[in-house]
């Protein structure tokens, strides 16, 4: 037990303070970097910041669920949903520093928010664990469309990792749906929603 404790702990730190690492590359990195305005590259630096903060919570959610996960085959869809999360962490990290930006100061305040979450789904059972799952990725999916819609038109390199960050999200929705996700209730989809319009919110400033 204490030696899970100090793993999940672990985990934490590293996704909040330690720089994240990709397997696979990273999407547009043999695009030309695109001359861009100073307010052009300060939407794209906030927009991805947001990104980067949508990550950290997905990391902390995920975590949550599989700590919670009763069955091993749904455990390991959250564990490696969690894996890709991680990359695009790699992603948006690199992509804020080459844009000048930085990322949220208020990441370790998410990242507790979202593990008491994800702890709190996973506790209905895996059904409603992977339910939750699916519905994360599609309201996560749609957000990355409205940022697709707000890049800068010239910004290829943040469009291209926005791109596949929302790929990857639909494959794990779909991923959630094949094990038996189970639908969630109207109400909780639009807590959900609620609660990510409050995180982007204040992600795009701090």
């Amino acid at each position: 037990m204490i030696d899970t404790l100090i793993t999940e702990f672990d985990k934490g730190l590293r996704t909040v303070f330690a720089q994240a690492r990709s397997v696979r590359p990273h999407p547009g990195e043999a695009l030309v970097d695109p001359l861009l305005t100073e307010d052009e590259r300060a939407e794209a630096a906030a927009l991805m910041r947001v990104n980067h903060c949508g990550e950290i919570c997905a990391q902390a959610l995920y975590q949550g669920q599989a700590i919670m996960s009763r069955d091993e085959t749904s455990r390991r869809a959250l564990e490696q949903a969690a894996r890709e999360e991680t990359e695009h962490l790699a992603w948006t990290e690199k992509r804020i520093a080459e844009l000048g930006g930085r990322k949220s100061l208020l990441n370790p305040l998410w990242y507790g928010g979202s593990l008491a979450i994800g702890l709190l789904a996973g506790a209905f059972g895996d059904r409603w664990n992977l339910g939750f799952l699916a519905e994360t990725e599609r309201q996560v999916e749609a957000h990355l469309s409205s940022h697709l819609d707000r890049l800068p038109a010239g910004d290829e390199r943040s469009r291209a990792i926005v791109a596949q960050m929302k790929d990857d999200e639909v494959s794990h929705a779909r991923t959630a749906e094949g094990l038996g996700a189970h639908p969630l209730p109207e109400p909780v989809k639009i807590g959900m929603k609620l609660a990510s319009r409050v995180m982007t919110t204040l992600a795009h400033r701090l």
